[in-house]
C-alpha cells in the first residue's frame, strides 16, 4: 500500500473582502495524493490554486478543515526537509552568482539541524541544468534560469515531495523544455511532485493525474484521458448541406452544439457513434470524422463558470502570501 504524501480533508480558507464581506477562496476540497505520484493542479484565475498550495507548503493555516503532508500537520512537515517548492516569484538573491546562491541555502539547511546531511551542491546544480551559469549573477539570468535555480535550490534538503506553482510562468518555449525535461529526470526518481500550471500541454506531457478545480471546489479527478471524457461527448465533423443539418436537429434530440467551419459542420453529441450512424444512413453526409476532446475543452467545459474575474479570489491569495 503506497503511503500517503498529501491528505486534505473538508479544507477551506475564507478571507475578507470589501465592505465587510467574506470570500471563500478554498471551499471544502477534499484531496489524496499518494507518494510518488505527479499531479498537475489546474484551474482558472481566481480558483483557488495557490491558497490551497500555501496551506500545503504551511504557509498558510485552513478556516476550517485539516491538511496533512506524510501524516503529519503541513506545518510540522515543512520544517523536516520533506517538502521543497518552486514559486513564481521571489526567494532570490539578485548580487549572488547563482553558486553562491544554492551554497548559501545549502549552509542553512546544513545548520539546520545537528544530524542533517550537507547537501550536495554541485549535484543540485546538475539536476536543475544550471552547472554552465555557476559564474553569473543571479539578475543577469533569464526566466527560465531563474526557475532552474529555484529548482536546484528545492533539490538541496532532498524532499519527498515537491509543490512547483506556475514553475513555469514567463519561459520562452526552450526554457520550459529544459525545465521538465529536469523534472522528468528527478521524477523519475519516485519523488511525489504536485504542480499548478496554466499550460495545458504540461499537464497532459507530464502528470499522472490532473486535478481540476473551481470556485475552490474540486470538479474533476483523474487521468487525462478520463479528464477528457468528462467534456460532454466527442465531436463529429461532416461536409453536410443544411437541409440535412435542420433533419438532423429534428432528429437528433441529444446534440448539444452545431457550428460551421471551412465547409465543414461540427456536431457535439453525447453519443457520437449513434450521431455517426444517422448521419451515414439518412443524410448525404461525406468525409465524416469522429474526434475527442482535447484537455482545453475539457477545461472549458468543466471551469467555464469560474472565469468571472468579478469573482476572483486571486488578490487574495496575494494578500495573503505578503
Amino acid at each position: 500500500m503506497n503511503t500517503t504524501a498529501i491528505r486534505a480533508t473538508g479544507l477551506s480558507k475564507e478571507f475578507k473582502g470589501q465592505h465587510g464581506s467574506t470570500v471563500r477562496a478554498v471551499d471544502g476540497i477534499d484531496l489524496s495524493i499518494d507518494a510518488g505520484e505527479v499531479v498537475a493542479f489546474l484551474g482558472p484565475n481566481g480558483a483557488g490554486k495557490t491558497t490551497t498550495i500555501d496551506m500545503i507548503l504551511g504557509l498558510s493555516e485552513p478556516t476550517s478543515g485539516s491538511v496533512e503532508v506524510f501524516g503529519r500537520p503541513a506545518t510540522e512537515t515543512a520544517s523536516t526537509g520533506r517538502v521543497a517548492a518552486v514559486t513564481q516569484t521571489g526567494g532570490l538573491l539578485a548580487d549572488y552568482t547563482v553558486e553562491e546562491m544554492v551554497r548559501v541555502v545549502a549552509s542553512i539547511f546544513a545548520s539546520g539541524a545537528p544530524d542533517r546531511e550537507i547537501p550536495d551542491v554541485a549535484d543540485a546544480m546538475a539536476r536543475a541544468n544550471i552547472t554552465g551559469i555557476a559564474d553569473r549573477k543571479v539578475s543577469k539570468c533569464s526566466g527560465g534560469e531563474q526557475q532552474r535555480l529555484k529548482f536546484a535550490l528545492a533539490l538541496l534538503p532532498d524532499p519527498d515531495l515537491i509543490v512547483l506553482d506556475e514553475p513555469t510562468a514567463g519561459m520562452d518555449v526552450e526554457s520550459r523544455r529544459a525545465f521538465w525535461a529536469a523534472m522528468r529526470a528527478d521524477a523519475g526518481q519516485g519523488r511525489t511532485v504536485l504542480f499548478a500550471t496554466h499550460y495545458l500541454e504540461e499537464a497532459d506531457d507530464f502528470a499522472d493525474r490532473i486535478v481540476m478545480i473551481a470556485h475552490g471546489k474540486v470538479v474533476a479527478d483523474g487521468s487525462a484521458d478520463s479528464i477528457r471524457a468528462q467534456a460532454s461527448g466527442r465531436t463529429v465533423s461532416a461536409i453536410i448541406d443544411d437541409a440535412d443539418l435542420d433533419t438532423v436537429r429534428v432528429a437528433v434530440p441529444t446534440l448539444t452544439d452545431i457550428t460551421r467551419r471551412g465547409g465543414r459542420a461540427y456536431l457535439t453529441c453525447a453519443d457520437s457513434d449513434a450521431l455517426a450512424r444517422y448521419l451515414l444512413a439518412n443524410t448525404g453526409a461525406r468525409d465524416l470524422e469522429i474526434t475527442a476532446h482535447n484537455l482545453e475543452d475539457a477545461f472549458v467545459a468543466l471551469t467555464s463558470d469560474a472565469s468571472d474575474p468579478s469573482d476572483s479570489a486571486e488578490p487574495f491569495e496575494a494578500f495573503e502570501r505578503n
